[in-house]
């Protein structure tokens, strides 16, 4: 099935832009959503982009909830707390994912999860940093084999990921920009739909590359 990957954001063009691919793939059928805190919000941002039949419940997510449901939907939040709410927990087979924000970030194999600091130099700034210094990788879902920042425009997240690559720490990955969305289709190159841009982030040759998906 299909992931969708959304690199954030409030505004309503922002969320029906990004939102919308995702709701169109599940075809009318039963979204279900999942956050630790406000569930009037993201069943609101999902029924903006045209879904009709969602229910938002709050984690951690249980098999019993997601019976006859086309696609699962992650929010966002404090990321950490999204990996350690998700840690024991995989997506059942046949449905599409989409996650907002953290819920982006935690779809990685190897997830950044915060931090602001590379050995203990700033490559962040300190407010988007998610509660930790230092950049921290934790195990993810696995639904993408690269790993996911967000709000990269907005946030000036993309250095940290240009200095998670260039320190080893993850393979390659992805920085998305707010009202966007990465569309990750099994054996396809993703692409992107929305607002903005998602950011490739790779080494080639011994250098650290990045190049633009618009």
């Amino acid at each position: 099935m299909t992931t969708f990957l959304i690199g954030g954001g409030r505004e309503d063009d922002q969320v029906a832009a990004s939102h919308a691919p995702f709701v169109t793939s599940c075809g009318g059928g039963p979204i279900v959503a999942f956050a630790l805190e406000d569930p009037e919000r993201w069943e609101g941002a999902l029924r903006l982009a045209g879904a009709a039949d969602v229910r938002c419940l709050l984690m951690p997510p249980a098999p019993e909830n997601l019976a006859g449901a086309a696609g699962v939907f992650v929010a966002g939040g404090l990321t950490p707390a999204y990996q350690e709410a998700l840690a024991r927990w995989s997506l059942p087979d046949g449905l599409h994912y989409c996650g907002f924000s953290a819920g982006a970030a935690v779809a990685a194999r190897r997830a950044i999860v915060g931090g602001w600091l590379r050995e203990g130099r700033p490559v962040l700034d300190e407010d988007f940093g998610e509660e930790l210094g230092e950049i921290e990788i934790r195990d993810g879902l696995a639904l993408v084999d690269f790993a996911v920042d967000v709000h990269a425009a907005q946030w000036g997240t993309l250095t940290r990921l240009i200095a998670a690559v260039d320190a080893g720490l993850v393979d390659a990955g992805v920085a998305i920009d707010e009202g966007t969305v990465l569309i990750c289709d099994d054996g396809d190159e993703p692409h992107v739909e929305g607002l903005g841009h998602a950011w490739r982030v790779r080494t080639h040759e011994g250098n650290t590359v990045v190049s633009v998906l618009h």
